[in-house]
């Protein structure tokens, strides 16, 4: 399998070997600095492998390094958010 991280506006993704996404998270311009996670997907039989928390860190490395604030609004990100200390300089008002 593939594992690397693919970028593109406004997501990242991974794809398998013939090309079919396998895992996403998208994310949504909200204001000045400021984007919206809305969506997180990862394939059923992919799911427990920690592949949505790197795609998740790809997203807030992207956002550490452009000085964005994030608001975590689909209910991965949300619950990532919650217990994570170190994401909470991140989280938009």
């Amino acid at each position: 399998m593939n594992t690397d991280i693919q970028k593109e506006e406004n997501r990242f993704f991974m794809n398998d070997e013939e090309g079919n996404m396998i895992a996403e998270i998208t994310y949504i311009p909200s204001g000045d600095s400021v984007i919206t996670i809305d969506h997180t997907y990862v394939s059923d039989s992919l799911r427990g492998q920690g592949i949505a928390g790197k795609l998740l860190e790809s997203v807030v490395q992207e956002a550490r390094s452009k000085g964005y604030k994030i608001v975590p609004a689909c209910s991965y990100a949300k619950a990532v958010f919650d217990r994570k200390s170190e994401y909470q300089d991140l989280l938009a008002n």
